[in-house]
């Protein structure tokens, strides 16, 4: 029996990372059955055949997952935004860093290109709601460094929408990745999505960062909804008013005395991060928890 990682996952086969070098494994059928299939970041227990054939037999307990990007054990998501082609849509953020406050991930957002445009806004909106925010340039090297000293130590998955320039910033990270890039479409305003699955790499010194296939702006069918009544603690600067509103079951949206809603009034809470909280509390009263 060998313990190792899953490093990378492609057309049925995991790569799992041991002592004794990279196994080549299937994993037992039960997983398919169970519907937990193994991950990327995954820790497992392999056997090995007669024929040196791998099979993933068991995953151990995860400390979070997340259904897109498909990855396992994640300490930090650096969610890579840009202000200039493509531009990101702040309801992709907002969308995905619920997502991370719920598995206990850290978020940090990176906006990046800022050679054609530092996105300054952007990086203020998400700096006043309380994410570590690292402005970049693949190109200058600008925040490379920045970026380098917050991902030390951590599993990182970098994560959003096409052509930001994800492939490019972990060539930056660690040159030797040589990841395929590609140039963003002017007509469209997207990009290509190079990365065609998850893996990941070793930095060294217990860093592990995974690349991951991009997405389009309102393709996140498959990530979790998130009962409503949880939705405000996962915004960090609705946080420290809860349980100041005048009604203990208060939703912040049209109820009288509400902390938050007063604080959006007051300034104190940028009207596009509430917009995205109402978005989102929509979305969640539609699905019905109870079917599933």
């Amino acid at each position: 029996m060998r313990e190792g990682r899953i490093v990378k996952a492609l057309s049925g086969f995991y790569y799992v990372l041991t002592d004794e070098g990279m196994l080549e494994c299937k994993a037992r059928g039960r997983f398919r059955l169970d519907g937990t299939s193994p991950l990327v970041g995954d820790r497992v227990r392999c056997s090995v055949d007669s024929a040196g054939r791998g099979r993933i037999d068991s995953v151990e307990e995860r400390r979070n997952f997340f259904i897109r990007p498909a990855v396992a054990n994640v300490d930090a998501l650096i969610f890579v935004a840009a202000n200039v082609n493509p531009v990101t849509d702040p309801f992709l953020i907002d969308r995905v860093s619920v997502i991370a406050e719920e598995a206990d991930c850290e978020l940090i957002l990176c906006v990046n290109k800022t050679d054609l445009d530092p996105g300054e806004e952007l990086a203020a909106l998400y700096r006043e709601a309380g994410y570590p925010v690292i402005q970049t340039s693949a190109d200058s090297g600008r925040g490379i460094e920045e970026l380098r000293m917050a991902i030390a130590g951590k599993t990182c998955a970098f994560t959003g929408n096409s052509g930001v320039g994800k492939s490019s910033l972990l060539n930056c990270l660690s040159p030797g990745l040589s990841l395929k890039t590609a140039e963003v479409s002017e007509k469209l305003g997207r990009g290509k999505h190079t990365t065609r699955h998850v893996e990941l790499f070793d930095l060294g010194d217990n860093t592990w960062l995974a690349d991951t296939p991009g997405y389009a702006s309102f393709e996140l069918e498959m990530m979790k909804i998130i009962p409503k009544e949880d939705l405000a603690n996962d915004f960090p600067e609705f946080r420290p008013l809860l349980g100041q509103c005048r009604f203990p079951d208060c939703a912040h949206r049209k109820e009288p005395g509400c902390a938050v809603t007063e604080a959006l009034r007051a300034g104190r809470i940028r009207p596009s991060r509430y917009r995205s909280y109402e978005r989102l509390y929509e979305l969640s009263a539609q699905h019905k928890f109870w079917e599933e």
